[in-house]
This record gives C-alpha cells, sequence and structure tokens, in this order.
C-alpha cells in the first residue's frame, strides 16, 4: 500500500482520475442494478 500512497504523491493528478473512474462505475453499477425489470426469454 506504501507504494500506492508514494506513487499517488508524485502524481497528484490521478487522485482525481481515480476518484473519477470509480465514481463513473458506481453510478453506472447503480443505474444497471434500478433498470434490470425486464423479463426475458
Amino acid at each position: 500500500m506504501d507504494e500506492l500512497t508514494d506513487y499517488l504523491k508524485n502524481h497528484p493528478r490521478m487522485i482525481g482520475a481515480l476518484f473519477t473512474i470509480l465514481l463513473v462505475l458506481s453510478q453506472a453499477g447503480t443505474a444497471a442494478a434500478t433498470n434490470y425489470n425486464f423479463a426475458g426469454p
């Protein structure tokens, strides 16, 4: 875990990128869960 924290200290813009990716993925997962209501064959 220290390697990751050191990397993020050296590349602070990656913190925002990782946060944005996590935010998009969590919203996509929520949208998929709420819209999953069709009856398949």
